[in-house]
């Protein structure tokens, strides 16, 4: 485990090595969301808001959706120290982000849908983000062979993980979903006839179907019935995701008008 970057790397400074990798993931997400907003045409100012919205969401309801982890409130720090120094959810942050932007949506009153510009960079950001997961975090339960990742004692007992066990790379699982899904984001799907600011939805979808699979070896704490509390949260999200996508498929909504098309097809022309 490398919980500052000079553990990882002595000359490099003492910095928090998750932090710098979800400030780095930050920066990249930046520069995809601006070459998206371009080749798309956005020129409404008022899409800087909607970046700040989603950037405040997600940064406190990421600490706020790990805060009541106890029924007992002693338990749980309190909600300056839980905003300042609790453990954040990649989860609770995508639905902090999800709610930002829509409150800066009606606060600035900007009209249109700004789903396919964050996508791509939503995938690439949680790429990197998880990079610093996997460099400071307990990787995941035990796989029973001999194949997995294997902790010293003092790795183990930082991340509260069973020494010289080999354990599921359960971070590589999900770079490796996240890095796959950016490639078709980028590659094929921001190119299809899909309506405004579905691909958001179809992403949030299969990393919701990803994650609580993936639940199963990450070795969170079992909350209730064998299951992890982002599983309980994904067993009620998942079927309202797929509810959403097949009422869109139903009334026809799902794929953009032929107008729309064309005029994505401009756009594509003119950046070739």
């Amino acid at each position: 485990m490398f919980p500052t970057l000079s553990d990882l790397v002595p000359w490099l400074p003492p910095l928090d090595t998750h932090s710098v990798l979800v400030a780095l993931g930050v920066g990249a997400a930046g520069a995809v969301f601006v070459v998206e907003k371009r080749r798309r045409g956005v020129r409404d100012h008022r899409i800087a808001y909607l970046v700040l919205g989603a950037l405040v969401g997600a940064a406190v309801l990421s600490r706020l959706g790990t805060w009541a982890q106890h029924l007992d409130p002693s338990q749980n720090l309190s909600l300056v120290d839980q905003l300042l120094r609790g453990n954040a959810s990649m989860l609770s942050a995508l639905v902090g982000a999800w709610l930002g932007v829509h409150v800066a949506k009606r606060l600035c009153r900007y009209p249109g849908r700004s789903g396919d510009l964050f996508a791509p960079a939503v995938a690439l950001a949680m790429a990197i983000g998880r990079v610093g997961c996997l460099l400071t975090e307990q990787p995941g339960t035990p796989t029973g062979t001999s194949w997995g990742i294997v902790l010293d004692a003092d790795a183990a007992a930082r991340t509260g993980s069973p020494a010289g066990v080999a354990l599921h790379p359960s971070f590589v699982y999900e770079i490796a979903f996240h890095l796959a899904a950016f490639a078709v984001l980028w590659f094929w799907l921001r190119h299809r006839p899909i309506a405004a600011g579905e691909t958001l939805t179809l992403y949030i979808a299969a990393y919701a179907v990803f994650r609580f699979a993936v639940e199963f070896v990450r070795g969170n704490e079992v909350a209730w019935m064998g299951l992890t509390r982002p599983q309980l949260f994904l067993l009620v999200t998942i079927p309202l995701l797929a509810a959403r996508m097949i009422w869109m498929l139903r009334t026809g909504r799902f794929r953009a008008d032929d107008d729309a098309v064309n005029e994505r097809r401009v756009r594509d022309e003119q950046h070739a």
